[in-house]
């Protein structure tokens, strides 16, 4: 079954060769700016949609709420809101939507050119590549129903192919590069949405803050907790994501956006369970420096506050959140993509019956 789903995925980019390079030969004639395209609707749609949710995750993770009488999630979630309701209405829920703006949709699209380009190369590298060999007398089958429906299967995704070592470390190297870039604004996003500064009101003043509070260590406040967090986060959650691609591409008539939804919130949720301690602790490290200084002091802190349960505050919103943004992010950012893929192919074809 799982050479199968392998094989499946692969037709899209090789018909019935085993070399690794030519896995990803029908996927080169994407180009940067469709993977930049893609990547920053992805970006731009998810974060919209979603900021309600990572305000309400930040404020219940900075450490102001329930620390004492200790009340439940729920009930926790719900004083969240109202206080937010009650000091700037409903418009509150979006505060911090320009930095996660200025944030995602760049961040996005570098984040998936940069993870194209990686698993691109890694392709080229036996070990990390998937090579799937030619059936026998593949000739004979080109026009079979059974090849056709391989072939229709396969075209179902615009990313290359890659073993689980390599979708690891792609994903891995590829999130942390790109939030080592942003990490001043992801630091600024944190402080927009938590309400311990009402001072910030744009994004060049919040950074001159930020400067003039703790200097340039201040744009990379929590950077590590960041790291331990979004590689084996990114790493992770592309592992998962093909598994469930395999998976789920085995039932027959998924329409293509139900197959790359429905693997994003698989994967995101069982990355997000094994990933949120890191995310306490980067979000306590951003928004109250002064009490969370270091990685271990944060952890110290955080477990006296709450106890083990607190390294996992904000979960279930997390989950909604990375849940849906895995949704509607990885739907629209194949989906663009298999549509600037089928329209280059129809780009070429028709030059060639000019010139024919």
């Amino acid at each position: 079954m799982a050479d199968s789903a392998t094989a499946t995925a692969a037709a899209s980019s090789s018909s019935s060769s085993s070399s690794p390079a030519s896995s990803s030969s029908s996927k080169s004639q994407l180009k940067a700016y469709h993977h930049l395209a893609s990547g920053a609707l992805s970006g731009l749609s998810s974060a919209v949609v979603l900021q309600p949710l990572d305000l309400l995750k930040t404020r219940l993770q900075q450490g102001t709420y329930g620390e004492e009488s200790n009340p439940s999630k729920r009930r926790r979630i719900r004083g969240v809101v109202r206080q937010v309701l009650r000091e700037d209405g409903v418009q509150g829920l979006w505060r911090g939507t320009v930095p996660t703006l200025v944030r995602n949709v760049p961040g996005v699209a570098i984040y998936f050119y940069s993870l194209s380009s990686i698993r691109h190369r890694l392709s080229s590298i036996p070990y990390f590549a998937v090579t799937i060999p030619a059936p026998p007398n593949s000739e004979n089958l080109t026009n079979s129903p059974a090849s056709s429906s391989t072939t229709r299967s396969a075209s179902r995704s615009a990313i290359i192919k890659l073993s689980s070592g390599g979708n690891l470390m792609a994903g891995a190297i590829a999130r942390t590069s790109v939030g080592f870039i942003l990490s001043p604004i992801t630091v600024i996003k944190a402080r927009f949405e938590s309400n311990r500064y009402a001072n910030y009101h744009s994004i060049p003043s919040a950074l001159v803050s930020l400067y003039r509070t703790n200097g340039i260590r201040g744009f990379f406040q929590g950077f590590t907790a960041t790291a331990v967090r979004d590689a084996p986060y990114a790493g992770m959650y592309l592992v998962f994501y093909e598994k469930a691609k395999d998976l789920l591409g085995r039932v027959t008539g998924i329409p293509n956006a139900a197959l790359h939804s429905g693997s994003g919130v698989m994967a995101a949720v069982a990355a997000t369970l094994l990933t949120s301690p890191a995310d306490v602790v980067k979000t306590r490290m951003q928004v109250n420096p002064a009490d969370h200084p270091s990685l271990r002091k944060a952890v110290v802190k955080v477990l006296q506050d709450r106890g083990p349960l607190g390294l996992f505050s904000g979960t279930s919103l997390r989950i909604s959140r990375k849940a849906a943004s895995a949704a509607i992010g990885w739907t629209v950012y194949e989906a663009l993509l298999i549509f600037l893929r089928d329209r280059e192919g129809n780009d070429a074809r028709e030059r060639l019956s000019k010139l024919s």
